[in-house]
C-alpha cells in the first residue's frame, strides 16, 4: 500500500496494490502493521456501510469526545467526492478542508482522524464503507451545514439530494 500524507496533519490517503486479471481483482484493504507503521496505530471497532444514489450528499458529520471517531473510508462501488474538515482546537489547519475523489477503480481510501467533520457527495451510485475507531454514540453526534460559506467547500453541485436532518445543521461559526 502507498500512504500519502495530505496538507492536513493526520489526514492520510491510502492506495492499495490491486492484483487483477481476467477473473477480477484482489487487494488488501487493511493491514494493521502497515497502517501503524504509517501513522495510523488505531484499532477499528465498528464497520458501517451506506448506499447512495448519484447526487446524494451526506454530511458534514462529526462526533465529540469521549466518543470521537477516526474513520477509514472508501468506495467499493461507484465514485464519491469525499471531504474532511479539521475541527481540532489549536490545529494550524483548524477550519480547513481537503477533498478526495474516491472510486471503486483505484480503491483509494482516506484515514480521517478523530476531530474532523466528514461528508461525501455520491458522483454516481456508490457503496461507501467506514471503519471506525470508536463506537457510535448518538449523544456525541454533531454536524455542520454542507454549504457553509465560511468553509467554502466546492462540492461541484448546486442542488444535491440532502436529508432533512442534514439541511438543519448549524454553521461552523455557530459551533466553533
Amino acid at each position: 500500500m502507498e500512504f500519502r500524507q495530505t496538507s492536513i496533519e493526520g489526514l492520510i490517503e491510502i492506495f492499495p496494490r490491486i492484483f487483477g486479471d481476467e477473473r477480477g481483482y484482489f487487494l488488501e484493504s487493511y493491514h494493521k502493521k502497515a497502517f501503524a507503521d504509517n501513522g495510523i496505530p488505531f484499532d477499528f471497532v465498528q464497520d458501517n456501510q451506506s448506499l447512495s444514489s448519484s447526487g446524494v450528499l451526506r454530511g458534514l458529520h462529526f462526533q465529540t469526545d469521549p466518543h470521537a471517531q477516526g474513520k477509514l473510508v472508501r468506495v467499493i462501488m461507484g465514485k464519491a467526492l469525499d471531504v474532511a474538515v479539521d475541527l481540532r482546537p489549536g490545529s494550524p489547519t483548524f477550519g480547513k478542508h481537503e477533498k478526495f475523489l474516491l472510486d471503486a477503480t483505484t480503491q483509494n481510501m482516506v484515514y480521517i482522524p478523530a476531530g474532523f467533520a466528514h461528508g461525501f457527495l455520491a458522483l454516481e451510485q456508490c457503496l461507501f464503507t467506514y471503519k471506525c475507531t470508536n463506537f457510535y454514540d448518538k449523544s456525541s453526534e454533531g454536524g455542520i451545514i454542507w454549504n457553509d460559506p465560511e468553509l467554502a467547500i466546492d462540492w461541484g453541485i448546486e442542488q444535491p439530494n440532502i436529508s432533512q436532518k442534514d439541511l438543519e445543521l448549524p454553521r461552523f461559526r455557530d459551533i466553533f
